[in-house]
């Protein structure tokens, strides 16, 4: 039964001919019949086939064979050929006019029905009424209602069709956007993860590194003349090396699905709390540090933590690799009842214009562009750059929940 459905649906015209045919059989009987005169005989013929030709393609063409039917009315009206089976191809013109015509074809149908039955009465009065001539004239009334009826039907029913399928086209419509909509949300989720994952991969490795780059330069200068110094920038080294393999797992974990919390080694994210951590350690590979906090410490968003730690940090490992020798470095700590305010500065010869304008045409600066992406993801503002004194300068404000 299905495959039969399946197959009427694939193949409409063919449907529609073979009612056209049951309908042109109907008119046959009619026209060979006593109430059609032997004259009007071949003028019938011809409409009767027009009508139903117009109801086998009525799918392929509404509005076309709207057209043809109403001109097939009008002759009608003037060759005095009464109604007649193949009518019938009105109504179903008119019902496919409104549920898949253009929209002037489904009102001018409309219009058309409903004007039809009374023209009707007034040309054939006696084909109207029924045949004791008997009916007044407000049974007339009433008949030419009822016959008005059909072709109200008709229009109405192919309309509700339409309006049918439009509602299921916005809803298919709607639901194609909505899963647009998610893989482009989950792309860029994906994007974002990447170029977070990427930032705390920099600043750990870029950090990390570095202090033991120095470290390791100092321990090969004083390894003959001073054995302790050496075998104190060695325990360093080791102990940051550790420090950034655990963050490295901490990242790495994010990557792995279906582990769960097994299988690696996490460590919380670093905050504010932890920066005097970070700045002996800095003091520690040779870099003197100046760090003050002013306010009233309290806690802050992680997502605000984790940024004021990275951008310190990622300032003092910039410090290290751009300042020079004899360098030194300030950094600031201001809470606010709205903002957290952050200051680096160094006195050194700073790095190029090139490190923080666009990335830098080398392909360096990426640090300072991860400190920009990690402000902006908070809601903060940040500007970095040389000191009109020398030096480079880190300023960064970022937006706090109000005090109670």
């Amino acid at each position: 039964m299905q495959r039969l459905y399946d197959f009427l649906r694939r193949h409409p015209t063919g449907v529609d001919s073979f009612w056209a045919v049951m309908l042109a059989g109907l008119a046959l009987f009619w026209i060979v019949g006593e109430e059609v005169e032997d004259e009007q005989r071949p003028v019938a013929a011809v409409l009767c086939a027009v009508l139903c030709a117009a109801s086998a393609l009525r799918r392929r063409a509404p509005e076309k064979m709207l057209l043809v039917v109403v001109a097939v009315g009008v002759i009608q009206l003037a060759t005095d050929v009464g109604i007649n089976p193949a009518d019938f191809a009105m109504l179903v013109v008119i019902y496919t006019c409104a549920a898949n015509g253009a929209r002037w074809a489904s009102w001018f149908g409309l219009i058309g029905g409903l004007c039809a039955p009374t023209i009707a009465s007034v040309r054939w009065p006696n084909e109207v009424q029924t045949q004791t001539q008997t009916q007044t004239q407000w049974q007339s009334v009433v008949s030419v209602g009822f016959m008005t009826i059909p072709f109200a039907l008709a229009w109405v029913l192919g309309d509700s069709i339409r309006t049918r399928r439009a509602y299921y086209a916005q809803l298919e419509e709607r639901a194609a956007r909505l899963e647009r909509e998610r893989e482009a949300q989950a792309k860029v989720a994906v994007a974002g993860e990447r170029a977070r994952i990427a930032r705390e991969l920099h600043d750990v490795v870029a950090h990390n590194v570095s202090v033991m780059v120095v470290q390791a330069d100092g321990a090969a200068y004083v390894l003959d003349a001073a054995p302790e110094q050496a075998k104190q920038a060695l325990e360093t080294i080791s102990g940051t090396g550790r420090q950034a393999l655990a963050e490295m797992r901490r990242l790495l974990g994010v990557l792995r699905t279906g582990e769960g919390g097994e299988g690696g080694e996490y460590v919380p994210q670093p905050g504010v709390e932890q920066l005097t951590d970070l700045i002996e350690q800095v003091r520690g590979a040779g870099l003197p540090v100046d760090f003050k906090v002013a306010g009233e410490p309290r806690p802050l968003d992680s997502g605000v933590e984790l940024t004021a730690y990275r951008i310190v940090q990622e300032a003092l490992t910039n410090t290290r690799k751009h300042g020079g020798e004899h360098v030194g470095a300030t950094v600031r700590l201001s809470y606010a009842d709205t903002e957290l305010d952050l200051l680096i500065e160094d006195d050194g010869r700073g790095a190029g214009r090139e490190l923080y304008e666009a990335g830098g045409a080398d392909g360096l600066g990426h640090g300072l562009i991860g400190m920009r992406e990690r402000v902006g993801m908070v809601g903060g503002r940040l500007d970095a750059g040389p000191r009109s004194g020398g030096g480079f300068r880190v300023s960064a404000v970022l937006p706090l929940k109000p005090s109670r």
